[in-house]
């Protein structure tokens, strides 16, 4: 895999209309074609046989079904409220917000 030259990063750097120095420009030339050749090489190791995946383990959701189960009372939830307010908690105004 060829490297990246700095003409390459200036071209990206228009494109995206990024304003570069000539520095950056030769600094992220070597970074960036460092991270095409590690991208390359993992290319090369993944083959058809591997599945391509999001996580290294597979994952699977939990689900459980809802059961109604006796609770707090709105009454009893609010009695140890340090504020309450037409059966609610009252909590202090935050970020200015209107009350």
């Amino acid at each position: 895999m060829s490297s990246l030259e700095r003409s390459d990063v200036a071209r990206l750097a228009a494109l995206a209309r990024i304003d570069m120095t000539d520095d950056d420009l030769v600094r992220l030339a070597g970074q960036l074609s460092a991270i095409v050749e590690a991208v390359a090489r993992v290319s090369e190791v993944a083959g058809d046989d591997v599945a391509a995946t999001s996580h290294p383990i597979p994952m699977a959701n939990v689900h459980r079904t809802d059961v109604v189960r006796p609770s707090l009372t709105q009454a009893e939830a609010l009695a140890a409220a340090p504020d309450a307010h037409e059966g609610r908690f009252r909590v202090p105004q935050i970020l200015g917000e209107e009350a």
